[in-house]
């Protein structure tokens, strides 16, 4: 109830024409965090004044924006962490009230559809197969091949709403499901176009050296799960005259792969000249 009387007392401090006081009074419900966003809503709601207006939307980004670096930080220095998990938190950065629950709920569907097409008499090349065809065909999942750098293929929720994406929002969501299904599916950072790795590696990959003769295939979200092999990368390679280097051909850690997320929307949101966000998402990339 204290709490509740000193942000109300605060608030009403926010027009003052004094910007000291102003200042003060936006540190202090910048502090208070979380709290003071149900009170902050209601009286932007109900003010005339577009400053006052203004002010409240200013602070309530910036509350916003402290949640999500404080918990994109906890989620770097957790031992169990998950993609799908990162890219909810940088979603939250857009969409703030977005249920993360029903996301939770949409992909563990996604999981039990596919686990229920899967048998272990199927070769890796099978279990893709079906994957795919319930990823793709079934829930319909395609890339975004009409505005591939738009900031919305980043944000984990409008690729689960409309099911388009690109190539590693795409990934994100195939990588979680193949994470359950104890499928050894992992993300390869290749240039230009994010792409997948079935090896013959336990889930726990990441604690053992990864060498040519654990690869089995590639998998290519952007073009409905294609399959491929290594012979295409360095064709492909050769076309960007790019020099092959072995990060190009064996799985990334999960940090590799939510920095590149983060890089593609500085990247989108440089195109639409919004340099806050991007001073915002460059120091979310410092932090990862």
């Amino acid at each position: 109830m204290l709490v509740d009387t000193k942000i109300s007392a605060l608030i009403k401090l926010l027009d003052d024409p004094d910007e000291l006081i102003y200042h003060q009074v936006s540190q202090e419900l910048l502090d208070l965090g979380d709290e003071a966003v149900p009170h902050l809503e209601e009286v932007w709601e109900h003010a005339f004044d577009a400053t006052m207006q203004e002010r409240i939307e200013q602070i309530l980004h910036q509350i916003q924006f402290q949640t999500v670096y404080s918990r994109l930080q906890q989620w770097k220095n957790s031992k169990e962490k998950s993609l799908l998990q990162a890219a909810l938190i940088i979603a939250k950065y857009q969409y703030a009230e977005l249920n993360e629950e029903e996301i939770y709920g949409f992909v563990d569907k996604l999981r039990q559809d596919i686990w229920l097409e899967l048998n272990d008499n199927l070769t890796a090349l099978e279990k893709v197969v079906v994957f795919n065809r319930v990823f793709f065909d079934h829930y319909g999942f395609k890339g975004n091949r009409r505005n591939f750098h738009a900031a919305r293929n980043s944000f984990i929720n409008n690729v689960v709403e409309s099911k388009i994406g690109n190539p590693l929002s795409l990934s994100i969501i195939y990588l979680e499901v193949a994470q359950k299904l104890k499928l050894p599916i992992y993300g390869v950072n290749l240039p230009e176009l994010f792409v997948m790795v079935y090896t013959r590696l336990p889930i726990e990959y990441l604690d053992h050296p990864i060498h040519n003769e654990d690869i089995l295939f590639y998998i290519n979200p952007y073009n409905r799960g294609r399959i491929f092999s290594a012979k295409e990368i360095k064709k492909f390679l050769a076309e960007l005259k790019i020099e092959e280097q072995k990060e190009f051909f064996t799985p990334c850690d999960q940090s590799k792969i939510v920095r590149r997320m983060i890089s593609n929307l500085i990247f989108a949101y440089h195109k639409n000249g919004k340099n806050e966000k991007i001073h915002e998402l460059k120091m979310l990339i410092k932090l990862i």
